[in-house]
């Protein structure tokens, strides 16, 4: 033999991880026990040794309830201690190798103390923020700099205008890289001076969000390069860098800015009925990551979110979650003027919203249409 019974001195802690399942009870409960081995020890049941790893380690199925007529809800609980204190391993448990099989979907996460306290989730959430660019009262205003292509200076002219017209935060478009066109550091540079110089006019305090994603010797590079700078938080697509790398950056204290998260890459988890469900991508992860801004796409949109799944990502962002901070969700993806009243009722004044090539279109221009939108939504509260 290569082991004998093993005995590990566990504490007992479990956190748990609820998952939707498709197919017949029957059916439901062989995939169910597939996951409490896969997502934990990959290895023959039947030949593990007696004791902690086959009795703890080992996911356990506690709970199975009808969903609805085509599937379970099951809830399988796993020992702390095989998430160690690294959050891309507790990923790792919740939906592992699991993500590359069918009818499986991960719904919810019910967390334990030590969970808790190794990853503490945003650093600022929406007090944070609306304390930052002082607005407390109606939703945050929310753009993008594009198209991809433009020079760094013509980037900065329309970051001047964006924040002269009112808009709280302005962004760099998720593909405005570091490109010869646009090199970072000057955009960076040149877009905050923008911004700086628009809140001297205005009396407002509008932030530049430069986007760091990038390989992982730039990333956090980036960031810092960012906070000497003056930019008022950072922009980042987990899914290209790696959620850990938002946690890294959340829990680092000599960068110190709010998180947007873009969700680039990230449709394959949340498109069907597999994978992910869009409050746990969208929501819940993205808040115990350490985001502070969930980007996502609206209803009605070009992209295909219903309102049932647009309202699910609002309670993700939003709901009661232990000690982690509520995160603005930023409904985006062909959002018009004309949308504003309807978007406030829907998602609710701890919203951002976000337009961006909307505020390009008709004859006003671009300073008159961010002028309307503001006096749109201060109308509305």
């Amino acid at each position: 033999m290569y082991f004998s019974d093993k005995f590990l001195n566990l504490s007992g802690e479990r956190f748990s991880v609820l998952y939707r399942i498709f197919g017949s009870e029957k059916e439901v409960f062989s995939i169910a026990n597939d996951i409490t081995v896969e997502q934990t020890v990959e290895f023959p049941y039947e030949c593990l040794p007696l004791g902690d790893i086959k009795e703890s380690i080992v996911g356990k199925i506690e709970e199975v309830q009808r969903y609805d007529e085509e599937s379970y809800k099951v809830k399988i609980s796993y020992a702390v201690e095989i998430v160690g204190e690294e959050f891309t391993q507790f990923l790792n448990v919740l939906f592992g190798n699991i993500s590359m099989r069918e009818n499986i979907q991960l719904i919810d996460i019910e967390l334990s103390g030590t969970i808790l306290s190794n990853f503490s989730g945003p650093r600022f959430g929406v007090e944070g923020i609306r304390d930052i660019i002082g607005v407390f009262d109606r939703p945050i205003i929310f753009s993008a700099l594009k198209p991809i292509g433009l020079s760094s200076e013509e980037l900065a002219s329309i970051a001047y205008d964006l924040a002269l017209g009112g808009v709280d935060v302005i962004k760099d478009d998720h593909g405005i890289a570091d490109q010869s066109f646009s090199r970072f550091s000057e955009r960076v540079k040149l877009c905050t001076e923008a911004v700086n110089k628009a809140n001297k006019v205005t009396g407002n305090k509008s932030i530049y969000v430069p986007n760091i994603t990038g390989s992982y010797r730039n990333v956090i590079k980036r960031a810092k390069e960012a906070k000497e700078a003056g930019a008022g938080g950072v922009l980042i697509c987990p899914i290209l860098t790696g959620f850990d790398v938002i946690r890294e950056i959340s829990n680092d204290d000599s960068i110190n800015l709010p998180i947007f998260s873009h969700p680039a890459f990230i449709g394959s988890f949340a498109v069907n009925k597999f994978g992910i469900s869009h409050s746990a991508i969208f929501g819940l992860i993205q808040r115990l990551s350490g985001a502070d801004c969930s980007i996502f796409p609206n209803y009605g949109g070009r992209f295909s979110f219903s309102t049932e799944e647009c309202k699910s990502i609002l309670n993700g962002c939003t709901r009661e979650f232990y000690n982690i901070k509520p995160i603005f969700p930023s409904p985006a993806g062909g959002m018009t003027l004309g949308k504003v009243e309807e978007i406030i009722k829907f998602y609710g004044k701890d919203t951002m919203l976000l337009i961006g090539g909307g505020l390009f279109q008709g004859e006003k221009g671009l300073l008159e249409n961010c002028r309307d939108l503001k006096k749109a939504i201060e109308e509305f509260k």
